[in-house]
């Protein structure tokens, strides 16, 4: 209970969610990102080989 009060009541426990937020959403944009790109360059080459 109190790693939530910390987490939540503190600037710096604040900061820390952000920045654990903010890296999952990166994290998940890049995945999204590469994966459309390799679709479309493996559309583009004809398909595998």
């Amino acid at each position: 209970m109190q790693l939530w009060k910390d987490l939540l009541g503190s600037d710096v426990g604040l900061m820390s969610l952000g920045v654990i937020v903010f890296m999952l959403g990166m994290g998940a944009f890049y995945v999204r990102y590469f994966l459309r790109h390799v679709a479309e360059d493996t559309v583009r080459s004809g398909g595998q080989r």
